[in-house]
């Protein structure tokens, strides 16, 4: 290797006074390293000496309130960044107690910062959501108070505006422990029964007119939802899954997606009976929502109880109604040889024959099966939506090299909407689509009952002479 090769061995060789030299000068004019080299001259002074230093950046992030532009984004999230590495990496491995209430600290800027930065895109607050993990590594060497603990943690979780502190609870239990979660517990159902407190900001005037509206039910619900979050998370936690399931009323118990996540963890408990008992208790109403989690859960049951057969059933069941791939692999997985070809045969006439047609055929492009999705598309083409173009474009390419008149009546809906709509943005995407017909018309020696190339473009040419912009792209 060579020795001008910008490595580690070789910049040691430059010795320190030169490596110094040339770090005072690429630092001139770069506030990030000019703050790195400070946070290191710290560390080498001691934890205690960094830890300072960390808890002053920290402040003066927190009270800053200029607003951070997309040419400083990057240098924001690299100072946080820093922050974080300096308490996790640095301070850590000597001071879990200092760490750990810096790292605290931290998550608490959280708001000033978002307040002051577009986050859209998410990339600030991916660091917090990381930053906010290192606490289930510190905590447990920090010889923290679980009950001081236990008042920190409410506080916070009370004001989580931004979600900053999601999932606090579950990362400190193994540090609270049953004494800590005790007093958490205690602290939230204090605050479930006290009486409702009106809004801080709320004038006066609002609060007499929503009083003559009747009860403040909106205030109390996103109370009673809070208490619950809380009370589950704890429980959960805890791994006390009676305290978890206690805090569902019937009502929530009788959804499809309540009972089937209650269900999951009866089974975990080895209580299939129970979980089987529940299940079928719960509203089948015909509506989707909750559907899939019901149906995963309810098959996940009747294996437990060992009725395999009851499982298989409900799995073709579901598959008959929703055409679900993943009950269809499992329900094949458990056939018996040349039993999974003719159940698998059966699956795809019913696929040729689902009211869906779009469904059917983003199953046979899942699945795949490319000869099927050609069979779905020349018996029901007047079926096929111009304009489905995220879905049928896919599938025109896939299609395209063994079966291009599937592919060409894909293209063909696509074209036919686009002008049968006048939509002008998409004369782009079908003079396209009309090339890649023509590009395929040799390769198509009989096109059936369908117009030849030549015959189509002179029927869209009969029809729609008068759109030259989308023939001037052709």
């Amino acid at each position: 290797m060579s020795k001008k090769t910008l490595n580690q061995t070789n910049l040691e060789a430059l010795g320190a006074a030169q490596l110094a030299a040339l770090l005072i000068e690429v630092s001139m004019g770069s506030a990030d390293i000019k703050r790195r080299l400070r946070l290191e001259l710290s560390h080498n002074l001691g934890p205690a000496e960094l830890a300072h230093d960390v808890r002053k950046r920290l402040a003066s992030l927190r009270k800053s309130t200029s607003f951070v532009g997309w040419r400083k984004r990057k240098a924001l999230i690299k100072d946080l960044e820093t922050q974080v590495a300096m308490i996790v990496e640095k301070i850590a491995p000597q001071d879990p107690a200092a760490a750990f209430d810096l790292l605290w600290q931290f998550i608490e800027i959280a708001p000033s910062v978002y307040g002051r930065v577009d986050d859209s895109r998410g990339d600030v607050g991916d660091v917090f959501r990381a930053a906010i993990t290192h606490f289930e590594t510190i905590a447990p060497r920090a010889a923290l108070n679980p009950d001081a603990l236990a008042d920190r943690v409410w506080g916070v979780v009370q004001d989580n505006g931004y979600g900053e502190w999601d999932g606090i609870i579950t990362r400190l239990a193994p540090t609270l422990a049953q004494p800590g979660l005790k007093r958490l517990t205690a602290h939230v159902n204090a605050y479930g029964a006290a009486p409702l407190e009106p809004e801080s900001d709320e004038h006066e005037a609002l609060r007499f007119l929503r009083d003559l509206r009747g009860p403040n039910t909106y205030a109390a619900e996103r109370k009673a939802r809070f208490v619950k979050s809380c009370l589950q998370e704890i429980a959960e936690a805890a791994g006390d899954t009676a305290a978890y399931i206690s805090q569902y009323s019937d009502a929530d118990l009788r959804r499809k997606d309540v009972s089937a996540e209650v269900a999951m963890l009866l089974l975990s408990e080895d209580r299939a009976d129970d979980a089987l008992a529940l299940l079928s208790k719960s509203a089948q109403d015909g509506q989707s929502f909750g559907q899939a989690a019901w149906d995963a859960a309810y098959v996940a049951t009747l294996t437990a109880l060992g009725r395999d057969g009851d499982a298989q059933s409900h799995r073709w069941a579901c598959f008959l109604a929703t055409l679900d791939e993943i009950h269809l692999r499992e329900h094949l997985k458990r056939l018996a040889d040349f039993d999974d070809v003719e159940a698998e045969d059966r699956a795809r006439a019913h696929v040729l024959q689902f009211e869906d047609f779009a469904k059917a055929l983003e199953f046979c492009l899942t699945w795949p099966d490319l000869v099927t999705a050609a069979q779905l598309i020349e018996a029901r083409a007047d079926e096929i939506n111009g304009n489905d173009y995220m879905r049928l474009t896919p599938a025109a390419e896939a299609l395209r090299l063994r079966h291009p008149r599937a592919a060409v009546l894909l293209w063909r809906a696509m074209i036919d909407f686009a002008l049968g709509q006048a939509r002008s943005s998409r004369y782009a995407h079908a003079a396209a689509h009309l090339a890649d017909c023509a590009s395929l018309d040799g390769a198509i020696t009989d096109y059936g009952p369908f117009p030849t190339h030549d015959t189509y473009v002179q029927t869209l040419r009969a029809h729609h002479d008068r759109k030259t912009s989308f023939w001037a792209k052709t």
